[in-house]
């Protein structure tokens, strides 16, 4: 049943890729997966964790020897594994309803305007270019699922032909997982190294900024290639053309949301509070800051501006989409495939580089956060001086640096290996191959070469 668990997460992925073909939501099939795999760990629960795999399941029995039996199993999981990966899956999901709520509602201020107004160039490589590096410094500020979210409602506003748009959201995903790859802050892998004191952050920026730049010059590059002449920017409805909000609101809303995002990692550095607690915060005072500046306002545009209409209107689709894809992935972590898959690694692979790019590979199919904490607690740090081949493991050591660009960026080479990636593929209903025919090779060339900078600067 151990592998049976397996079997049903690759049913389940091959479902999502190929939605199109089976017309069958992508959601469904990873609901379906998600709640699947779990059912088959608790009933075979027992025989799963009586292999070892999990690193609690022994202090459990030396706690309660009684429970030996499948009985004792089943609850075990429900107690120590689903409910303690349950508060990291409602982080995520909180995290997202807060950014898509923000960025709803600027988007609903017009406060979009305050920048689309600004972006006068058509062209459609020069916008290419714009968005791409606004991107890559966006995430390293926020992160890369907010970014994405932010430049994508962006790129609806200024480009209408849907493939088009599919090519440079598909940019976005790479260059916010490169920005986020580089700062403590930017990514989630990075904030797990980083608070594990695996990493500092001047010797990160200075290890992995380079590469990550690279990373995203590679594909910035090709995709030129593939464009060519001017942009045509949607025609919107009458309701988008009209000027329902005066100057001074789509600036202040707009200020006050980029403000409220900017706010999540300096109160996660400040309090240690949790990112979604940063996001619900700032949401909270936007909603009552729109309230009070909507008052006077006629009752049509107060309706159409108000925070608990515009929550109704969101993409509740991805947002399952997500709980599927990150409950089944939990799953795995806990009966100990994951662990498997990094023990496996080291034992026939070894080189601290190679080790990397595999996780990197992996990260493109399984959530990398995962892996990185299977990786962290596989290898420990070694202690300051060391020599040898253990001196690739100390605080900053190359092992720890370049995990944190592999992991980091290897989610680009699959549009559902990374956060950024699966809001892509849900806001633009981005198809799964279409992705993988177009930007993966590029992601992937892009992901080799910051790959070789980090080698040769190191």
């Amino acid at each position: 049943m151990f592998s049976f668990m397996l079997i049903v997460f690759i049913i389940g992925y091959l479902a999502i890729i190929f939605e199109s073909n089976i017309k069958i939501s992508k959601t469904a099939s990873a609901l379906f997966m998600g709640v699947a795999v779990w059912i088959v760990y608790s009933l075979n629960g027992f025989d799963i964790l009586s292999l070892g795999h999990s690193h609690s399941w022994h202090e459990f029995l030396s706690v309660h020897p009684d429970s030996n039996s499948i009985k004792g199993a089943s609850n075990f999981i429900l107690e120590n594994e689903l409910f303690s990966h349950l508060s990291e899956v409602a982080s995520i999901i909180f995290f997202l309803l807060g950014a898509m709520t923000i960025v709803e509602i600027i988007d609903r201020y017009q406060g979009f305007k305050v920048i689309t107004s600004k972006i006068h160039q058509r062209s459609r490589v020069k916008l290419l270019w714009i968005i791409g590096t606004l991107a890559f410094i966006m995430s390293s500020v926020l992160d890369n699922l907010t970014t994405t979210i932010v430049i994508i409602s962006l790129l609806n506003k200024l480009i209408s032909e849907k493939e088009e748009r599919w090519l440079i959201a598909g940019i976005v995903v790479i260059a916010a997982n490169a920005g986020g790859a580089w700062s403590p802050i930017g990514d989630v892998t990075t904030i797990m190294l980083w608070i594990g004191e695996q990493v500092t952050t001047v010797s990160l920026i200075k290890a992995v900024l380079i590469p990550s730049i690279v990373n995203i010059l590679v594909p910035l590059t090709i995709a030129s290639f593939f464009i060519k002449g001017k942009a045509i920017p949607p025609t919107l409805d009458q309701n988008e053309t009209k000027v329902f909000t005066t100057k001074f609101e789509r600036n202040f809303v707009f200020t006050l949301g980029i403000s409220a995002l900017l706010f999540v990692p300096i109160l996660k550095t400040w309090t240690g509070l949790p990112p979604y607690m940063g996001m619900l915060f700032g949401l909270s005072i936007m909603w009552t800051a729109t309230e009070v500046i909507s008052r006077r306002k006629d009752e049509e545009d107060r309706r159409r501006l108000n925070a608990g209409y515009i929550i109704k209107k969101l993409d509740t689709p991805t947002i399952l989409y997500f709980t599927g894809i990150l409950l089944a992935v939990s799953a795995l972590s806990s009966a100990g495939q994951l662990d498997l898959i990094a023990e496996y690694l080291d034992d026939h692979i070894g080189n601290i580089y190679g080790i990397n790019l595999a996780i990197g590979a992996l990260s493109s199919v399984v959530d990398n956060s995962s892996l990185v904490a299977a990786t962290m607690g596989m290898y420990e740090t070694a202690q300051a001086g060391a020599t040898g081949y253990l001196s690739n493991f100390v605080q900053n050591g190359d092992f720890w640096t370049f995990l944190t660009y592999c992991a980091g960026t290897g989610g680009s080479l699959m549009i559902i290996g990374s956060a950024a990636g699966v809001a892509a593929m849900g806001i633009e209903k981005i198809p799964f191959g279409w992705y993988f025919k177009r930007i993966s090779w590029m992601a992937l060339a892009g992901f080799l070469a910051g790959a070789l900078t980090f080698y040769l600067l190191n």
